[in-house]
């Protein structure tokens, strides 16, 4: 396959090293800085599920999407962060010759939305990722922890379209475990409640997830989250594997949490670096969603609310630096 990443960050770069490496052409949509590093090394992937290389000459580096010669992708992956959504789908609708699928692989919910709106539902297709991917240096990525395999999917719900199974037997072939699923909402659903439970709070406190599950307080916190999140999901018309928030506190204590137990929070990294959030598309989602539906979400609505001081805090910190630097 002739494969885009769009947004070449952790998740982007593992999986442009696994996909070069196993034969496909890959092209990166990645930030100079990056490039910089990579064009004469290469990628290199390590980690829970071995050890992966890409060798310069099997990888198109761009920093800009006007750049590529030949677009005859086969599909477009975006990776980008939620904040940049948009941009991403301006930038792929922008290419020349490109009609294939589009697929979203980003954290938070109303990323999909977005894609559809812009490429229609048959090109639309979302991706549950619910592994973690660190960057170890620029074009060196460790897979630390995964909770499952990679879900691919359809915006539309229903037969599982055949994009869906060859990309997921792709990424599968590469090194990364993946699947083509019926309902792709579900997992983004899922993925929601977990997310929104562990990685605000993590990020304020700046602790890594077993923390969290290890206190009293913090479980009592992470619980009313959990129930908030429910509640919108059911009130936007979704589902999940639970039946209710119950029966999802015993699968997120019992096995979730112990499986990513030493993870830090995405939400953290980007605080510490000085760098925006996707708050707005995980407790910042649910807390909107709850307002336009009438659900009450004080939780969630706290916890996005003290995100965003943060998020400040730190843009006026670099701020300060640079002046003195």
């Amino acid at each position: 396959m002739k494969i885009l990443i769009f947004g070449a960050g952790a998740l982007g770069q593992a999986l442009g090293c696994l996909l070069a490496a196993d034969g496909h052409a890959v092209d990166l949509i990645i930030r100079k800085r990056f490039i910089d590093a990579i064009r004469p090394n290469g990628l290199k992937v390590t980690g829970i599920f071995g050890n992966f290389t890409a060798d310069p000459d099997r990888l198109q580096l761009f920093e800009d999407s006007r750049e590529p010669d030949e677009t005859d992708y086969d599909c477009a992956l975006i990776t980008t962060k939620s904040y940049d959504t948009a941009e991403a789908v301006r930038a792929i609708a922008g290419l020349n010759n490109f009609s294939g699928p589009v697929v979203s692989m980003q954290n938070g919910c109303g990323n999909i939305e977005r894609v559809e709106q812009k490429f229609g539902s048959i090109r639309t297709f979302g991706a549950r990722v619910i592994t973690g991917f660190e960057i170890m240096l620029p074009g060196t990525v460790n897979i630390t922890v995964t909770a499952d395999d990679v879900h691919i999917g359809s915006c539309i719900r229903g037969p599982i379209p055949p994009f869906a199974e060859r990309l997921a037997d792709t990424v599968s072939r590469a090194g990364l475990p993946c699947r083509a699923v019926n309902d792709i909402y579900q997992d983004l659903f899922a993925k929601l409640l977990y997310n929104c439970a562990l990685n605000p709070l993590g990020a304020i406190l700046g602790v890594h997830y077993g923390a969290l599950g290890d206190a009293p307080e913090t479980r009592k916190i992470m619980e009313q989250v959990i129930d908030e999140t429910f509640a919108v999901i059911h009130g936007l018309g979704g589902i999940t594997p639970w039946p209710d928030g119950k029966s999802y506190r015993k699968v997120f204590y019992e096995k979730l949490l112990p499986m990513t137990y030493n993870h830090r929070p995405s939400m953290l990294q980007d605080l510490e670096q000085g760098k925006p959030t996707e708050i707005e598309s995980l407790a910042g989602y649910v807390a909107d969603q709850g307002a336009k539906l009438l659900i009450p979400t004080p939780t969630c609505s706290m916890l996005a609310g003290l995100v965003r001081f943060r998020e400040r805090a730190g843009t006026a910190e670099k701020k300060e630096e640079r002046l003195y630097q």
